[in-house]
């Protein structure tokens, strides 16, 4: 773990990217404001995450779970984001639920596939066999000669 939360900081790329999000267009915003408002983000997230762990922990629970980091937002007085909170993270669970059906559905069709091919692989050589046997055996009303 950092022992800082400097050490800590999210990357520029995803600061900016927020920060423009958020304003109008026109809008710009120093280098020294962007690097405040990432420490106050470090910190928020950092402050949230422990928080939320004190509710796992109370729990007696080592993973942290969303109802946990919801519990945090209300404690630290952000109920005005729960509301946002839990509708991004059904939005998420659609998707992930959504990944897993599609997931499913491709083992099913691979495994499908596979059971045909062996189905294929056999129905073949039972075909091959037929054949040697026909081969072997001669045909009614044929008798074998002898030499």
């Amino acid at each position: 773990m950092a022992e800082k939360p400097e050490d800590l900081n999210l990357p520029n790329a995803v600061i900016t990217r927020i920060i423009k999000e958020a304003l109008p267009d026109g809008v710009n915003v120093s280098k020294e404001a962007r690097r405040a408002i990432s420490q106050a983000a470090s910190v928020f997230v950092l402050y949230a995450t422990s928080c939320a762990n004190n509710f796992a922990l109370k729990a007696k629970r080592k993973t942290l779970n969303a109802g946990d980091v919801m519990a945090a937002m209300e404690e630290m007085e952000f109920e005005r984001f729960l509301e946002p909170l839990r509708a991004a993270l059904e939005v998420y669970k659609k998707g992930q639920k959504g990944k897993k059906e599609v997931s499913e559905q491709k083992r099913k069709e691979k495994k499908q596939a596979d059971g045909e091919h062996e189905k294929n692989k056999e129905d073949e050589e039972g075909e091959d066999e037929e054949e040697q046997r026909m081969e072997e055996e001669p045909e009614e009303g044929e008798e074998e000669v002898e030499n």
